[in-house]
């Protein structure tokens, strides 16, 4: 099944895509909730799809493809430094935005951002020290992120909060897919229209239920929590006037546009 979350007439709904994702049926409530059915359907032409969650707490998985660590490593001239255990970070659910959303360069930067396509999966239980075999049942399903960010600010600050964290750096959507297996997905991001990253979610260094397992020994992972599950490489710069997506089999495309902040 495939969630959306969307805006008609100035209402926001969650909803399920029908006939071939051609129609959007308006849910009451929350899919990881009690909900229903309304009875209203609209075409996706009716409609403006959003996020697909605002989740309570985004969690990004950090290094978690070998391209990527050996990419950023070639940025700084350094060698790879691969990660021994998972290493988690955060971000700001405030940067979120949808998909054909604009993705605001802030005025004091060097005026490039780099994008970092990704897997993303959303829980649909609370878990709390789960094993890795019990660490699926705890999964709602999977989404689009683009884990957007600021290499310099990134590079110098004392932390991430400006490099990762801007309002508009977090794009997602468009869907959410339920009852997908996590290793089965194919990732390709591409810039004004030309590729520059094509990876499978089966070649991450820690899987999703490994991710799950290692988190939930330390903090609770609550229903709605997203995990962006980490880019193959290290791509080169974006600037205002281009454009960035993120299309992932079985999901869809998650399409921004990258603009100056006026």
């Amino acid at each position: 099944m495939k969630w959306c979350r969307f805006e008609h007439n100035g209402s926001i709904s969650f909803g399920t895509l029908e006939d071939d994702e051609v129609h959007v049926a308006e849910v009451s409530g929350h899919p990881l909730g009690d909900h229903s059915y309304t009875g209203n359907r609209y075409s996706l032409e009716q409609v403006r799809i959003l996020a697909p969650i605002i989740p309570p707490m985004l969690y990004a998985a950090g290094p978690n493809y070998r391209g990527h660590v050996e990419g950023m490593a070639a940025r700084r001239g350094a060698r790879p430094n691969y990660p021994a255990i998972p290493e988690p970070n955060f971000r700001s659910v405030h940067a979120i935005i949808g998909p054909e959303d604009n993705i605001v360069v802030p005025k004091d930067c060097s005026g490039a951002v780099q994008p970092e396509g990704q897997l993303a999966v959303v829980m649909g239980k609370r878990a709390r020290n789960v094993s890795r075999d019990e660490a699926l049942d705890c999964v709602f399903g999977y989404t689009i992120g683009n884990d957007i960010s600021q290499r310099v600010w990134q590079g110098n600050d004392r932390t991430m909060f400006r490099g990762k964290n801007c309002d508009t750096f977090k794009p997602m959507g468009p869907y959410i897919v339920t009852d997908a297996d996590p290793t089965g997905f194919h990732i390709v991001v591409r810039h004004n229209g030309q590729v520059w990253e094509d990876f499978r979610s089966r070649n991450q260094i820690w899987d999703t239920a490994t991710w799950i397992q290692e988190m939930s020994r330390y903090t609770t992972l609550h229903p709605g929590d997203v995990l962006m599950l980490g880019t193959q490489g290290a791509d080169g710069d974006m600037f205002p006037g281009d454009t960035v997506s993120v299309a992932v089999d079985g999901i869809g495309l998650l399409r921004n546009y990258i603009v100056a902040e006026e």
